[in-house]
């Protein structure tokens, strides 16, 4: 059974004198500065953008160049894009990452691939909330927390377990429980999921179910409620009950489809391509593709994105949404 810490596993004053530079302020980067920042911590931030920087100032927050602000932090916590964090290492992170300085991250995309290869007589260490920022953020504002791994890649000092973890209770992570892992399993475990049940398989499954109802005569507004529309509910079921408890909530009928249907929707078939995506991830081909996809400017990212934003499903979803007034924001 893995190791999970909670509130009392990890101690505040563990970073009290030591100054975190948050590189990023997005989704992540922001949410999570703002969390350490009420939690007492001191935090600064390092973005490229005026305009970045002059909305964390707004914030309340200290904010500098990249290269500027991890020269002045003892723990550095790498918030941008994956595609561009191998880049800003060398040019802004490197210079200044001295002995006994650590280095975060909150996925491990880049340490696990080698993109990123820090000096030995740093701390490398990961805390990967499992949420959105946003999440992370209001959670911590209503005394709770969004749950998160924790992975220590190099422990140089012989802290990096105590830093992570009062790191991950400053943004309200330890409220819920810090699972324990590796690089290699979140990085892994991140793209499956990411590829072949969230983002990947979940959209595909729900533009193919669609397109065989409007392609058998319904209408697409039909079509679209039962496809995408109803796939909050459902989710939010297993989230909250997982299947079973899911499967307590829906009708008979919806059950005894769910238990005699899936199985030939996803198949065995399925589940051979599933491995075949897990060995490309695990052996570095995904990695490899992605990086050199990047390096190219994105052909493949940019036209299958502009195709699939075209796909009639996102024209029939802008419109019904815009007709009811609990869509509205």
């Amino acid at each position: 059974m893995a190791k999970i810490y909670y509130e009392q596993d990890a101690d505040l004053n563990v970073l009290k004198g030591k100054t975190i530079a948050v590189i990023g302020y997005g989704n992540q980067g922001r949410n999570q500065a703002l969390n350490l920042k009420d939690s007492g911590i001191k935090v600064i931030i390092g973005a490229r953008s005026e305009k970045t920087r002059a909305l964390a100032k707004a914030d309340g927050l200290e904010a500098y160049d990249s290269k500027e602000a991890a020269a002045k932090a003892d723990i550095i916590q790498i918030l941008i894009q994956d595609d561009l964090q191998g880049s800003l290492y060398k040019s802004d992170v490197l210079p200044s990452l001295k002995a006994g300085k650590a280095l975060m991250f909150s996925h491990g995309f880049n340490i696990h691939f080698g993109q990123i290869l820090p000096p030995a007589d740093v701390d490398v260490f990961m805390i990967a909330p499992k949420g959105p920022g946003h999440l992370v953020r209001t959670t911590y504002v209503d005394g709770k927390g969004v749950p998160a791994l924790v992975a220590i890649h190099q422990n140089a000092t012989g802290n990096a377990l105590k830093i992570a973890l009062a790191y991950g209770k400053a943004i309200g992570a330890t409220r819920a429980g810090v699972l324990e892992t590796t690089f290699k399993e979140e990085t892994e475990t991140d793209l499956f999921g990411e590829q072949v049940v969230l983002c990947g398989g979940l959209s595909e499954l729900i533009r193919a179910g669609f397109e065989t109802l409007v392609n058998a005569g319904y209408q697409p507004e039909v079509a679209y409620f039962e496809c995408l529309h109803e796939v909050k509910l459902i989710v939010d079921l297993i989230y909250e009950k997982g299947i079973t408890g899911m499967r307590d909530a829906i009708s008979t009928t919806a059950k005894y489809g769910d238990i005699t249907r899936g199985r030939r929707i996803i198949n065995e078939n399925t589940r051979v391509e599933m491995r075949r995506i897990l060995s490309e991830i695990q052996t570095g081909m995904f990695a490899r593709e992605f990086v050199l996809e990047n390096q190219a400017n994105r052909p493949v990212y940019n036209s299958v994105l502009k195709m699939d934003s075209e796909h009639v499903i996102e024209k029939v979803g802008k419109q019904v949404r815009s007709m009811f007034s609990w869509m509205k924001k």
